[in-house]
């Protein structure tokens, strides 16, 4: 135990005798630690819209209106036992007009409609969007001639979207790939740049080093001191980057959720708030003090 105060004692004073590195290294580990907690929430929320936006693709084909009850009943089971179909949803013309009502600014022009226009139709949804494709030309297949068949003859014609859906599949698995690189750069960059800081730190003490090696201390009577330095460096810095991002959320983001829906999103993520500050600060402690304790090794090479 006495050996334990001891090392702490020394940790306090070399932090006190090298203030601008020990301050530096702090900094950096505050920079880090925010710019980490901004970018995680916004990968999150970001990906979470992604998958949102591609979960509600779908192809609709248009059925013809002397269908029958049965004939759309086994047109649904014949879908839905195509591979990578999820769902199967019968849109009467009714349910057709009320949407196309929802969606319009003048309603009048729907209230002006003698008779619904719209045909009933079967919207269908995959497992994932990339299967979109793959699922229309099941249904509809190219035939012999060279021009579509559908599958059955009930159905009229398949609802002009698909192009629509391939540019929105391709644009959200773009947007997912490149945060996600981002994200990997950002924290490759930052466990560099925390490490680099507490090595110059540390090479500024190497004849200390030195000489502690040369006059018989062993390699951990050495180590010790400088691993709770950064213990101390990751702590404090983690917990000034947690304040920093405590005041961001309460004055900027929780204020503005309900006018934004992105930041509102951020609520319902996998990863809640203190569950991220917990990961971050536990990370800059954790990072602190290997880095300190792998940057060492070098300098007790005598």
């Amino acid at each position: 135990m006495s050996r334990l105060v001891f090392f702490f004692q020394e940790a306090i004073r070399a932090l006190r005798r090298n203030a601008a590195p020990s301050l530096a290294a702090i900094v950096t580990t505050v920079v880090t630690v925010v710019l980490l907690g901004v970018l995680i929430p916004i990968f999150q929320t970001t990906q979470a819209k992604s998958d949102q936006v591609r979960s509600q693709l779908n192809n609709q084909y248009a059925l013809h209106d002397d269908a029958t009850k049965a004939e759309v009943l086994a047109l649904e089971k014949r879908i839905e036992a195509i591979p990578h179909v999820a769902e199967v949803t019968y849109i009467s013309k009714a349910q057709a007009l009320a949407t196309l009502k929802s969606e319009l600014k003048d309603k009048s022009i729907v209230e002006q409609l003698h008779t619904n226009p719209l045909p009933a139709s079967l919207e269908v949804k995959a497992d994932d969007a990339a299967n979109l494709p793959g699922i229309r030309e099941a249904i509809v297949p190219t035939g012999a001639s060279g021009k579509a068949q559908p599958i059955s003859p009930i159905i009229a014609n398949s609802f002009d979207r698909q192009q629509g859906s391939q540019k929105i599949e391709q644009v959200t698995s773009a947007l997912k790939i490149v945060l996600t690189v981002m994200t990997v750069l950002l924290i490759l960059a930052s466990l560099m740049l925390v490490g680099n800081t507490i090595r110059l730190s540390i090479y500024t003490r190497r004849r200390e080093v030195e000489v502690m090696r040369l006059v018989g201390a062993t390699r951990w009577f050495i180590r010790w001191p400088f691993m709770i330095e950064g213990v101390v460096v990751g702590f404090a810095g983690g917990l000034v980057a947690i304040l920093i991002l405590w005041l961001g959320k309460i004055t900027i983001v929780d204020p503005l959720s309900d006018s934004f829906s992105f930041l509102a999103a951020q609520s319902n993520s996998t990863l809640s708030f203190p569950a991220l500050v917990a990961i971050l600060f536990a990370a800059a402690v954790i990072v602190s003090t290997i880095g300190s304790g792998v940057t060492l090794r070098r300098f007790l090479k005598v």
